[in-house]
């Protein structure tokens, strides 16, 4: 399982990167646009799987607000601010309650939905601004080097689990490893920010970035717990579906957008 994920994240990665880089705008936002109606597939197969008519109402809830934000119709920050927040407060519920705390599945649904659909198109809004290829590569680098490090040394000398209701394998000792690799990213990264930025204002940045990413895997994970299924989908050998690959990605890259501009 360790080769699979391993190989099936190196190729992902290399995919990624070399559309971030070679890609045009419009092809980079197309490519973000199937990647949000996966994600919503992913969604509606979760919670509403054999009932066609619920599925197309997920695709529609989420759909229609990706399509509007990739033509150009960008909400101001607060709108995915407070998606950010619904997403928080139902994984605190999970953590507390585990998936009796979430809520009505229909509801929860409906949350997933829009964020995929509201969130997911800031991919495409952060690539695609001056500076963006550099920003996504950055933030991408730093996410990986946080996320290999919570795997292995959570893996190896986690004891303390931090969330056991929400994702059963993640520690404490993960979460720290995880922070203190996106730190240790950011020295050897900071070269490649387009601002200037100050060695503390750019470990800030990986910081927030890096806090941000774990809270966004706890919530897609919570989603999970309320569905009741394991993985989100089978997209990626080792590592499951589209949302599971991604969910690290998605609230740092709304607060990098907006932290750019």
């Amino acid at each position: 399982m360790l080769r699979t994920r391993v190989w099936t994240g190196i190729i992902a990665l290399a995919a990624v990167l070399a559309v971030v880089t070679l890609a045009p705008n419009w092809f980079f936002m197309a490519f973000i646009a199937v990647v949000t109606a996966w994600g919503l597939y992913e969604i509606a197969l979760m919670y509403a799987p054999g009932r066609p008519l619920v599925m197309s109402l997920l695709a529609l809830a989420g759909g229609l607000p990706a399509l509007l934000i990739l033509r150009g119709a960008i909400p101001g920050w607060w709108v995915p601010a407070v998606i950010i927040a619904a997403m928080v407060a139902l994984t605190v519920g999970v953590g507390l309650k585990g998936a009796a705390g979430g809520a009505h599945h229909l509801e929860t649904a409906l949350l997933g939905s829009i964020y995929v659909g509201v969130l997911f198109p800031y991919f495409a809004l952060l690539r695609n601004q001056p500076q963006g290829v550099r920003l996504i590569i950055v933030m991408l680098l730093l996410i990986v080097a946080g996320d290999s490090g919570a795997y292995f040394v959570g893996s190896r000398w986690g004891g303390i689990k931090l969330a056991p209701r929400v994702s059963p394998g993640k520690t404490v000792e993960g979460t720290i490893a995880s922070i203190a690799a996106s730190l240790v990213a950011m020295v050897l990264l900071r070269g490649a920010l387009p601002g200037a930025e100050t060695m503390a204002q750019a470990l800030v940045l990986a910081l927030v970035i890096n806090l941000l990413a774990q809270i966004g895997d706890l919530a897609e994970s919570a989603l999970k717990r309320i569905a009741g299924v394991k993985d989100s989908g089978w997209l990626f050998p080792g590592h499951g579906g589209l949302l599971d690959r991604t969910d690290s990605l998605v609230f740092a890259t709304v607060f990098t957008y907006y932290y750019s501009r």
